[in-house]
This record gives structure tokens, sequence and C-alpha cells, in this order.
């Protein structure tokens, strides 16, 4: 198989300019209790190839970023460009795979579910969309798998299947929000180690959202930290390389938890 043919368009890793940029995010919802600013004031930057995990408290709006990423929360105040075009709503440029494993078709198999946005938003034949889904499938080792349904499949089975459905689509962006939080850990741990494999295989782009900080340095190239409600930026931080186990990681690690946690270490003094 030639993986080369999952690669997202466009230039060489960490090339200018950025694929995505945000620019003074503030997004608020509307609610029983009136108006609730989820994110105020965020900026990021996300280049070609690069695994940018944003990281912070629950409550503090990652998964909200991440859905006007998506475009389907628009922003109160702010601007999200991708590939320098305003991003105004949901496009097959930018696919999210989320932790819900009801995400896939329950009537159709692991293939026709990687298939149907293939026919149906990008508009391939369907030869050329069985060889792509095939291929996608492939990569993330479900050969086996390609006619099983939905309840046939564990459910780190299924993340794969929404995970090579994001790859075949090959977006600009692939958006990730807590894919593996429902998983056991042991079942997480593996997928992790997997997606890591294939990003880096087809230098895939990605937005990920976790709250766990082990998770972040696992996957991540950059970290980008926001504080609790309402999520501000903190700081960005630099975290390719790191190895699970060695000092570096260990000491990174805490230096992240003090960071989004400074309440915590002070009360321990």
């Amino acid at each position: 198989m030639t993986v080369h043919s999952l690669r997202p368009h466009g230039a060489a890793v960490n090339a200018a300019p950025p694929v995505l940029t945000a620019r003074d995010l503030t997004l608020i919802y509307d609610g029983a209790q009136g108006r609730h600013v989820a994110v105020d004031r965020v900026s990021l930057d996300l280049a070609q190839g690069e695994r940018l995990v944003l990281l912070g408290p629950s409550g503090c709006g990652k998964s909200t970023i991440l859905k006007a990423v998506a475009g389907v929360h628009s922003p109160a105040s702010g601007s999200i460009s991708l590939r320098g075009q305003p991003v105004t709503g949901p496009g097959p440029d930018r696919i999210v795979v989320f932790q819900e494993f009801d995400q896939l078709l329950p009537w159709k198999t692991a293939l026709a579910n990687v298939m149907f946005p293939l026919v149906r938003v990008r508009k391939l034949s369907r030869v050329e969309a069985c060889t792509r889904a095939e291929e996608a499938l492939e990569l993330v080792g479900l050969t086996r798998a390609l006619n099983q349904y939905p309840h046939e499949l564990s459910g780190g089975m299924k993340q794969r299947v929404a995970i090579a459905r994001a790859l075949a689509m090959r977006p600009d962006v692939l958006l990730m929000d807590e894919p593996f939080a429902a998983l056991d850990a042991l079942t997480r741990s593996r997928l992790q180690a997997d997606l890591l494999r294939v990003v880096e295989e087809v230098k895939a782009t990605l937005l990920f959202v976790t709250h766990s900080i082990e998770e972040a340095l696992l996957i991540g190239t950059r970290l980008h930290l926001l504080s609790a409600h309402p999520g501000r930026t903190l700081t960005t931080r630099e975290v390719a390389g790191l190895v699970p186990g060695t000092p570096a990681f260990a000491r990174t690690k805490t230096e992240v938890h003090h960071l989004l946690f400074p309440q915590a270490e002070a009360a321990d003094v």
C-alpha cells in the first residue's frame, strides 16, 4: 500500500504561513443563567504537520475552541482562518474525531462507514472511495474488520474506524476531542501509540484536546496551556521528542502541572 496518498495537501512540515490561525478568539454560550464566556481572547497558530494539543482543567473551553475551528460554534469576537481563508462553517478540510463510540453509522460496515463521506462529500467514484477506504483501514490495523458492523466492533476498533474515516478524507487539519477518554487504560495506551505512528507516517496536521498531561506530552509536538474558566492562554511549549519513562518526560510533566494548577502547589507548601 502507498500511504503517501493519504497525506494532507500542502507544504512541508513547519512551513509558513500556518495552516490554521486563530486571533483574539472569544467564545460565548447563551444559557438560562445568561451569557457564559467559555474562552477569552485566545490566539494560536498551527503549522503543517504539527500536533498542537489544547491542555487545561475541565471547563476551560478546550472543546469549545475545537468546535469553533470545526465551524460549528461562531466566535463572539476574533477570527479563525484556514490557509488564509476565513472559517465560516463546517467543511471537509477540518474533520473531527470525538470520544463517543456512536459516531459511526450502525447499518454500515467499517468499510462502508469510511467510504460514505468520500462518495457523498468528496464526490469520489465508488471504486476510488473503496480503494482509499481500504488503505486508511489498513493504516489503522483493521484490514480484517472491513466487513464488520459497528455492533461487532470493540470500542477501540470503533475509534480506529473513525480515525481511518477522517484520514481518508485528507483534511487540512484533523481535529480530535479526547478521542480515547472513554476507553480502558490498556486500549487507550495502544491507540495512542497507533495514532502517533499513523499521523507521523502520513504527516497529518493535528489539533488535539485532552485533560491528561501525560497524553498531551505523548501526542503533541507543542502544547497550548489554558487557564481555568474562562479559558485564557497561559503559555505555549514545545514538547517534541520527549520519551515516556525518561527524566525529561517526568520533569516536563511536573512543570506543566505546576503551570496549570498553581493553587494546588501553593496549598501544599
